[in-house]
């Protein structure tokens, strides 16, 4: 065997409609096309969104909201997540290598969620007031960026 030889299963095919053929094919004289028009001649295209004519609907529908130039997104952890680690120094280039955050250059905040026992420093870029009262209870310390 070899890869020459490969074939569909039987049935899984069927044969493609021979347009244009004769009378016998059951799509002789316009081959399926229809009559006149744009669709009938050689070299039309229809996109995909096209609607036949109709309104398309990125017109029917209004604009609306806007965008913030200025919003910043973070990239969030929790304070649980502290807990796990066996270092004491926390900054957004470890979290990275540790695979916790997924992109380097957005910047990284910390939340409160879950408790935290060891003494930690971070350095992080924003931080939540209850998360910031986690990290300085248990003896920590934390850095903005």
């Amino acid at each position: 065997m070899d890869l020459s030889s490969l074939k569909p299963n039987k049935g899984a095919t069927k044969n493609t409609k021979r347009r244009g053929r004769g009378e016998g094919s059951g799509l002789a004289v316009t081959a399926g096309r229809g009559h006149k028009g744009y669709g009938s001649r050689a070299g039309r295209k229809k996109r995909a969104w096209f609607e036949g004519g109709q309104m398309p609907i990125q017109r029917r529908l209004p604009k609306f909201g806007f965008t913030n130039i200025n919003k910043v997104v973070f990239q969030v952890i929790n304070v649980a997540d502290l807990q796990d680690m066996a270092k004491a120094e926390i900054s957004p280039e470890m979290l990275y290598e540790l695979k916790i955050i997924r992109k380097k250059n957005i910047p990284v905040k910390l939340l409160g969620s879950g408790e935290l026992s060891k003494k930690v420093n971070v350095k992080v870029h924003a931080i939540s007031k209850s998360a910031q009262e986690k990290v300085e209870k248990a003896g920590g310390s934390v850095t903005l960026l």
